[in-house]
């Protein structure tokens, strides 16, 4: 119990540490950790109401947008913190408590949290214009977005991690991440894939996450198509490789 205390703290101190660091004690500051996502979310949705009617096989466009495209920054958000977080906090690796995963926690822990805000301010605002009902099942509704951000969180450490060893892949993966932008599901359900392929298509973690936050938000009227467990236990798996790969990169890691 006092270990965890101590792990506690020391990532509290670090998250402190990273909002001045990353926002600054003027302007904004750390409101842009909930702004950032949110201008993003409200660009997208903005340009896809315009360029798409109102419904589209029978789904309303706003709040479809709303679901996949947060579930999907939330995921880039995860992997892109991740990638050179130990290099540039480097310094810290000094203080004989602090390790390469309090670095990777800490910032995991800050892109939840402002996803998260933001998710809510945006479903707030939608709920206010009538163009969204109250989630049906709050339950699956968070826990598909906590889902995200574990697999998030897998392959942001396994990535980070590598990458440690071979800097060419800070590069590929930047290019794996838009890769990702039609395999997620953001802007697809999964009962639009034809049937012979949706098993298949399943196979990919997050469209199940995504699916998990658009059935608690348009209920049991449009199908869904998901199995919870199955990014939880791929996401387990990921997070396990992830501090492996860590393990052995962290003699990589220049501390002088």
């Amino acid at each position: 119990m006092r270990e965890i205390k101590n792990q506690a703290r020391i990532i509290g101190a670090l998250l402190m540490r990273e909002l001045i660091t990353r926002y600054g004690r003027e302007g904004l500051g750390f409101l842009w950790l909930v702004l950032e996502p949110l201008i993003f979310c409200l660009g997208v949705m903005g340009m896809w109401t315009l360029i798409k009617p109102e419904y589209e096989h029978g789904v309303r466009i706003a709040p479809f947008i709303m679901t996949g495209y947060m579930g999907l920054l939330l995921f880039r958000h995860m992997v892109s913190a991740s990638m050179g977080a130990v290099q540039a906090n480097i310094g810290l690796l000094h203080h004989r408590r602090v390790r390469p995963i309090h670095i990777y926690i800490t910032r995991a822990i800050l892109e939840t949290t402002g996803g998260a805000l933001a998710f809510m301010i945006v479903y707030v605002t939608l709920l206010i214009l009538g163009v969204v009902q109250m989630p049906s099942d709050y339950l699956t509704l968070y826990s598909g977005f906590l889902l995200m951000a574990w697999v998030g969180m897998g392959f942001g450490i396994t990535l980070a991690s590598l990458a440690i060893r071979f800097e060419v892949l800070d590069r590929i993966v930047s290019v794996l991440m838009y890769l990702m932008i039609p395999l997620s599901g953001a802007f697809i359900m999964v009962d639009w894939v034809p049937y012979s392929y949706r098993d298949i298509y399943l196979l990919i973690p997050l469209p199940h996450t995504i699916e998990m936050m658009r059935a608690a938000v348009f209920g049991e009227f449009v199908p869904t198509h998901y199995n919870p467990y199955y990014p939880l236990y791929f996401g387990a798996v990921m997070n396990v490789i992830g501090l492996l790969v860590l393990s052995d990169a962290q003699k990589f890691i220049e501390v002088d």
